[in-house]
């Protein structure tokens, strides 16, 4: 992952509006481990051959010089989507440069500020407020995974390695705009209110579980908090994004869509669909990409062959930015600005955030078995985003050794109780299947009612007795 900083006079120059540079002399190769604190761009020379022998096409420059090839002769393609300059040259549009895009950083490794680093500013409370968030995302993990492997609930993923992208990005946000999660976002639920009894509740699926226990663990979502449900299919949030926020736009609200996928997720098509809608019909969608390099065991340069994410973006016609993941600040000073101009010019904003998916994709997974440990280790303990904004909230003055201390031991014995409390509680009655679709339960709906409830009765010994009819 990149570790330097784009400077600029104005903010925006932060975001990607074109792609002007090219190379003439490589594609981008994959590294045998991806992200692990090298470049991962590896060159391999190749020319193109013209039809006839002897000529030589290049293919790289065209950006660069084709205004010159076609000034004198003041000709252009009248085409319905706008006039297209005409030019004598043949050349082709390189497939990918040597020069990777930069990614937006303000924190160094050690919590210092970049220098003339540009930024939303983060006052006391607010950094405070984030960072204890971030604990208590990485405190509920800990040990709601730690009860799936002692078998008290089905199933977890973590968000070990990417808190800074949940709370920061959700701090910079409205509660009024609406969230789209993926399944590494229960930092965003948190940091609206959704409280850690409410996720366990979720995750055991008992009666106060808001889904009614229909869901799968971590499959959050809050009407009140304008969180939409997590869906287990890959990418399908991004196109339903697109369209909440033309809803929006259309309503005159004054608020964006906010919608998460990891890297993985923009192999589907509904990324690219989802891309193209919200560009095409000028909708207030923010897409954040959280590119963990890892899409369950497949490495990012098996995944695309395009300078990561960010560049995808500039193909839709969709202002984009890259960003340190693990930077809480660059994080929080990237949304705020992408909300703004989302919601103030009507557009679409694609945030790459570059990160490490430190933990297993999920209790399903071993990661251990496809990638080595020394690499996980290393983004856990040199890298991590929680370690690296306390060092700057401590630089500030802002926290100590004692507020450390007394904040684990607080959040702790917060989500104990929480799972204590879930797990004790009665889970839904059997009737919740068939509720919430129709207003009317059809027939058919009716007679698998019955047909459950004698199963049930006539064979009560066979089902858990915290389940009820």
């Amino acid at each position: 992952m990149a570790n330097w900083v784009v400077r600029s006079r104005s903010w925006l120059n932060h975001f990607v509006l074109s792609s002007r540079r090219t190379s003439c002399s490589g594609i981008l190769r994959k590294q045998p481990v991806a992200f692990s604190g090298e470049s991962t761009t590896v060159l391999v020379s190749r020319r193109f051959d013209s039809i006839e022998a002897g000529q030589k096409l290049d293919p790289c420059s065209y950006e660069e010089d084709y205004h010159s090839d076609t000034a004198h002769e003041n000709q252009d393609l009248d085409f319905p989507g706008g006039k297209i300059p005409l030019t004598s040259e043949m050349k082709f549009i390189s497939e990918a440069s040597d020069i990777r895009l930069p990614c937006y950083r303000v924190l160094n490794d050690d919590g210092s500020l970049i220098s003339d680093s540009i930024y939303e500013q983060v006052g006391q409370e607010l950094a405070v407020n984030m960072y204890t968030a971030m604990v208590t995302l990485k405190t509920m993990d800990t040990f709601l995974y730690e009860a799936q492997r002692q078998g008290r609930i089905s199933f977890y993923m973590t968000c070990c390695g990417e808190e800074a992208i949940n709370i920061a990005s959700a701090a910079a946000l409205s509660p009024h705009d609406f969230v789209l999660p993926q399944y590494r976002e229960s930092g965003v639920l948190l940091w609206r209110g959704f409280t850690v009894q409410e996720c366990t509740n979720q995750c055991f699926g008992n009666k106060d579980d808001k889904g009614k226990g229909r869901q799968m663990p971590v499959h959050y979502g809050s009407k009140k908090h304008n969180v939409i449900t997590i869906s287990s299919p890959l990418a399908t949030q991004i196109s339903q994004a697109a369209g909440v926020a033309y809803s929006l736009k259309m309503d005159k609200r004054g608020a964006c869509t906010v919608v998460y996928t990891g890297e993985g997720g923009t192999s589907e098509g509904d990324f690219h669909a989802g891309l193209n809608f919200a560009a095409v019909m000028e909708a207030p969608v923010i897409f954040i990409c959280r590119n963990n390099g890892w899409a369950i065991s497949t490495p990012v340069y098996e995944q695309f062959r395009s300078d990561g994410i960010v560049t995808k973006g500039i193909g839709y016609g969709i202002r984009s930015i890259r960003v340190d993941g693990n930077d809480a600040i660059a994080v929080y000073s990237a949304i705020h600005a992408a909300r703004n101009m989302a919601i103030n010019e009507n557009r679409p904003i694609l945030v790459e955030a570059m990160t490490y998916r430190v933990g297993h994709h999920s209790t399903s997974d071993d990661s251990t078995r496809y990638r080595p440990t020394n690499e996980i280790e290393y983004w856990k303990t040199a890298r991590s985003p929680i370690a690296r904004f306390r060092k700057w909230i401590q630089r500030n003055g802002w926290w100590s050794d004692d507020k450390e201390s007394e904040l684990y031991r607080n959040t702790k014995k917060q989500v104990l109780q929480a799972i204590e409390r879930a797990e004790k509680m009665e889970k839904p009655p059997l009737t919740e299947l068939f509720t919430d679709v129709y207003d009317q339960m059809l027939p058919n709906l009716q007679e698998q009612e019955r047909s459950l409830r004698d199963t049930f009765k006539k064979h009560s010994t066979d089902y858990p007795t915290d389940v009820h009819v």
